[in-house]
């Protein structure tokens, strides 16, 4: 079973800086790739980020040069610095993680999420 813990959310001022952390636990033969979410009031989840196997990160246009995602696969971890913060950024955010299991099958499994709240 893979599961995911994430920290660092909060209630930050327009212009502010947080950084998420996501720690994963469990047994698999590799990780395909690593990523973070979020989920506004009344919309769908849209993707953040991801950093896939080689360490190439991909961005939501909106977050581009405010936000950096970076993978430690030692501690199998991923971490989201977000820079710059505004209002529409106020979300819950998921990490995100998708691993091919020892039965060579992919699985794909989903922190609780942790609330950014961006207000003055």
């Amino acid at each position: 079973q893979v599961q995911l813990v994430e920290s660092g959310g909060g209630l930050v001022q327009p212009g502010g800086s947080l950084r998420l952390s996501c720690a994963a636990s469990g047994v698999w033969l590799s990780i395909n790739s690593m990523g973070w979410y979020r989920q506004a009031p009344g919309k769908e989840r849209e993707l953040v980020a991801t950093i896939g196997k080689m360490g190439r990160p991909t961005y939501e246009d909106s977050v581009k040069g405010r936000f950096t995602i970076a993978r430690d696969n030692a501690k199998k971890a991923v971490y989201l610095q977000m820079n710059n913060l505004k209002p529409e950024d106020t979300a819950v955010y998921y990490c995100n993680i998708d691993v091919r299991k020892v039965s060579g099958s992919n699985y794909i499994a989903w922190g609780q999420g942790t609330q950014v709240t961006v207000s003055s």
